[in-house]
């Protein structure tokens, strides 16, 4: 069965089919992929209705379904997110951005520093920072009813009490905490609006809203700057997902709105996929 799935997820492109097939089976097995690996090794066999709910599943994945809207589940750092239709899928790149993010937030003295995620989504960043940075105080802002609803089930799947989303516009955010935040960090829509996403799980899953912004792909950005520095405290950090062809475009804009030490930084593939600024 998983030499018959890896076989027809490769047919249909899809870029880890081997890993795929195996994350299927574990889904439907209800273990873990290295359970899966093992129980292969042993020449283990699957019951007809596993295997039958395993090709339905592989038919699905097969049609581009995201991965993680077949299974439910999203990985993130040391948290398993609930996701599907309605809220971006977190992806491995997002999580070294993260990471900027919460070494800003365990660095700063305070006893009990604020952080905010403008554009929480599933509520990754958030409760990332929330999880790693226990004894800070963390926001998710989030103006999508639908990924709001997945937001606040991970919230309390999580079990992060130091964490706490808010539906809002992102432009008048917590206002209640202007000149007090330690730490902001976006990951905002910054695909221009003539850009087509290449895969078809972005394109034809991730939710319109939360992929482009606008004709540049900086209308959020901007917006992100203006409310980042009405809530940041004197020398507060400023975190930024962007593609990587817009570092030098998004450090002038921050330079012009009044940002300090506005600089790019690599991700694990040596692509500049994060903006960092200070208050």
């Amino acid at each position: 069965m998983l030499s018959r799935a890896a076989a027809a997820l490769t047919r249909a492109g899809i870029p880890t089919p081997t890993v795929d097939a195996e994350l299927l089976v574990a889904h439907v097995l209800g273990v873990g992929r290295g359970r899966v690996q093992a129980l292969a090794m042993s020449g283990a066999l699957l019951s007809a209705a596993d295997a039958v709910e395993t090709a339905d599943l592989v038919e699905r994945r097969s049609a581009r379904v995201p991965l993680q809207h077949i299974t439910g589940r999203a990985a993130f750092r040391r948290i398993e997110l609930s996701v599907g239709p309605g809220v971006f899928v977190p992806r491995p790149e997002t999580e070294m951005v993260a990471g900027i993010a919460i070494d800003a937030l365990t660095a700063d003295p305070s006893p009990e520093p604020i952080g905010v995620d403008l554009g929480t989504g599933s509520g990754a960043i958030a409760l990332s920072l929330a999880v790693e940075v226990p004894h800070a105080r963390v926001f998710g802002v989030e103006n999508s009813a639908e990924a709001f609803i997945w937001a606040t089930q991970n919230t309390r799947d999580v079990g992060a009490g130091n964490a706490k989303m808010v539906f809002t516009d992102l432009a008048k955010a917590l206002p209640e905490l202007d000149g007090t935040v330690s730490v902001v960090i976006s990951n905002p829509p910054y695909i221009p609006l003539g850009a087509i996403p290449r895969d078809p799980e972005v394109r034809l899953h991730d939710p319109a809203a939360a992929l482009y912004g606008g004709v540049d792909g900086l209308d959020v950005v901007r917006q992100v700057s203006v409310t980042a520095r009405r809530l940041l405290r004197a020398g507060g950090t400023l975190v930024l997902e962007h593609g990587e062809l817009q570092g030098e475009q998004i450090r002038a804009l921050l330079t012009a709105d009044g940002w300090r030490a506005a600089a790019t930084h690599p991700d694990l593939t040596g692509r500049p996929r994060a903006t960092t600024a200070v208050r």
